[in-house]
């Protein structure tokens, strides 16, 4: 296959898959949204497990009262809001909030990974540059007295050429 047909193949499947990506989700289910948003929150009383798949009688009641609200015609994002305003705050959200100090969970990972890529950038431009390391006269002929040579001789060839 050609480099061309490679690049038009792939430009179809992007544009396919941007298509398909943009299409309006199909109104959800009843119970599709009560499983959807029971998985965003924090069962009351277990250790990080959802609402969704507690069933502590804590659990059970959060459904109820998502499932209430659901048939009330609250939207998804009311009905979290409704949830976080309750006597547990914030923390009965499994995802946390994106502003104020909590905030930080959402830029401390990005800024690391961006830290590490401009580390390693650093490092490779570093191993990159040419040294200027090459041997001085004076390095030569420490060797070659070392070696018990003559500075002269960088072949080690002796008088006889």
């Amino acid at each position: 296959m050609s480099r061309r047909a490679i690049w038009i193949v792939l430009g179809v499947v992007t544009v396919v898959a941007l298509v398909i990506g943009s299409q309006m989700p199909a109104e959800r289910s009843a119970d599709a949204r009560l499983q959807s948003i029971a998985g965003q929150v924090r069962c009351p009383t277990c250790a990080g497990q959802s609402v969704a798949n507690s069933d502590a009688p804590a659990a059970k009641a959060l459904r109820e009262q998502i499932r209430a609200d659901i048939e009330a015609g609250r939207d998804d994002d009311a009905i979290l809001s409704r949830l976080a305003s309750g006597p547990y705050g914030d923390d009965i959200l499994l995802t946390p909030p994106r502003s104020g100090l909590a905030g930080l969970v959402w830029v401390v990972p990005v800024v690391v990974v961006l830290l590490g890529f401009a580390g390693l950038a650093v490092a490779f431009r570093r191993w990159e540059r040419p040294s200027d390391d090459a041997p001085s006269r004076r390095d030569r002929e420490l060797v070659a007295a070392a070696l018990g040579q003559d500075p002269d001789d960088p072949h080690g060839e002796g008088s006889g050429r």
